[in-house]
């Protein structure tokens, strides 16, 4: 038996990624939330992951074009510094400029030699000179003069000239670098979304080829098998503990022989780009299993057991953040999982998703007293999906830390906007692998 169950949120990104990542714009973090429910999102085809790649290829081919093109650029606006000269027209001038401001000040060094010389002949006129000598002296030093002045004023303006021209082009030169700054960011970006693209389409191309040799097929959705936080507040506090619960039910009509809990806490820094997740460490117990264990990165929580129809299981958690956490944003998933000895298996369709705050040493952490289990329907059971599962868009909260039908927490905006694919995408990763490895010990 091998399971195989990509989860909406990440195959709803491989999808939507390319253009999202590269049309985010300082105004779509002012954005509201989309509506609260929203028609769930069916698995993409093979055919649609083509596109999706197709489509992130041409995005990088054409980031990565404007990189050249933007590079170019600024080779023009430094080419002056370069042995082979400038070839941008602002480079052009300044060099000429400069030539002028150089020609002017040698033109004045001239003019002042020659005054110079005009005053020292006027001064060497022997007593006995005639008065037309006198006179030529005189009138040859007054030139002179004139010459020097003349000299001054014109070295003055073509100074004045050079450095405007210089100014103009180092503008030209910040302007050429920080656009091209924004060009290697795009591209970089761009490439990024091509990887993740042809990363869910060759998955996708794999699993098709493996599922052509199965003889029981995918497990099936357990809308019934729910899991419910509570306790879990919405800030959290570096140097501290946090307990809160997971309560697992059965509240279908069949017996589960063997229930696996999903739990995974994802967090960054305040700028989203970061992630913090060594500084968490998340550990469990349950009734058959009492004493505190480390909630492993890549395996179930194993301590749920056996559920009969309408029976309900608690897991209790204990989240402990180093003191030296970043203050930042973090976001826990929930699901669970069930597996028979007769082979058959199932589990919930889509991930919970509770957005949290991170704050730094000594804050004042979250009030749990004040946290509501979510008002929000489970995935499935009424045909609509909460923000952040199938979307693609990060999941609405209200203050209380868990997934609420309104309001939005400090969370979202970094989350979506900087790290969220990230994020999510590596949740469902740890996901089907754990479903995977639980299989095949099965």
């Amino acid at each position: 038996m091998k399971i195989r169950r990509v989860l909406a949120t990440a195959v709803a990104l491989a999808v939507t990624t390319p253009a999202a990542l590269l049309s985010v714009s300082p105004a779509y973090a002012d954005a509201k939330p989309a509506a609260q429910t929203q028609e769930k999102q069916s698995k993409p085809t093979i055919e649609e992951l083509e596109e999706a790649a197709a489509e992130a290829q041409k995005a990088y081919d054409k980031a990565a074009e404007a990189k050249a093109a933007g590079y170019a650029e600024l080779e023009k606006t430094l080419g002056d510094l370069t042995e082979a000269g400038g070839t941008h027209p602002l480079a052009v001038a300044s060099a000429a400029a400069k030539q002028a401001a150089k020609d002017a000040a040698a033109a004045k060094t001239a003019a002042d030699q020659a005054v110079t010389d005009a005053q020292a002949a006027l001064d060497a006129l022997p007593e006995d000179a005639t008065e037309e000598e006198k006179a030529a002296a005189t009138t040859a030093l007054s030139e002179a003069k004139t010459t020097a002045a003349t000299a001054a004023t014109t070295k003055t303006a073509a100074d004045t000239a050079a450095a405007e021209a210089g100014e103009k082009l180092t503008d030209a030169r910040i302007a050429a670098a920080r656009a091209y700054g924004v060009l290697v960011k795009a591209a970089e970006d761009a490439l990024a979304v091509k990887v993740a693209a042809d990363a869910a389409l060759a998955k996708a191309i794999k699993e098709a080829e493996e599922g052509e040799g199965e003889e029981g097929g995918d497990c099936e959705p357990e809308l019934d098998l729910t899991s419910k936080v509570t306790g879990l507040p919405d800030k959290l506090v570096a140097g501290t503990s946090t307990d809160f619960s997971l309560r697992v039910t059965n509240g279908s009509d069949q017996h589960m022989d063997k229930v696996l809990a999903f739990i995974s806490v994802h967090a960054t820094d305040t700028s989203g780009l970061k992630d913090t997740e060594k500084f968490f460490r998340l550990q469990w117990s349950t009734k058959s299993a009492p004493k505190w264990q480390n909630a492993e990165a890549d395996d179930y929580i194993d301590g749920v057991g056996a559920l009969k129809p309408g029976a309900h299981a608690d897991v209790k958690l204990r989240l402990t953040l180093d003191k030296a956490t970043p203050a930042g944003n973090g976001v826990a998933f929930f699901a669970a999982d069930f597996f028979n000895e007769d082979g058959s298996c199932g589990g919930a369709p889509d991930l919970d998703m509770y957005e949290f705050d991170v704050k730094a040493a000594g804050s004042k952490p979250g009030k749990t007293e004040d946290v509501k289990p979510s008002t929000t329907p489970r995935p499935g059971n009424t045909g609509t999906t909460p923000q952040g599962s199938a979307s693609g868009t990060p999941a609405s909260t209200g203050t209380n830390g868990s997934l609420a039908a309104t309001g939005s927490s400090s969370a979202t905006t970094p989350i979506a906007l900087a790290g969220g694919a990230a994020v999510l995408l590596g949740a469902a990763a740890v996901f089907v692998a754990r479903r995977r490895k639980t299989s095949s010990d099965a």
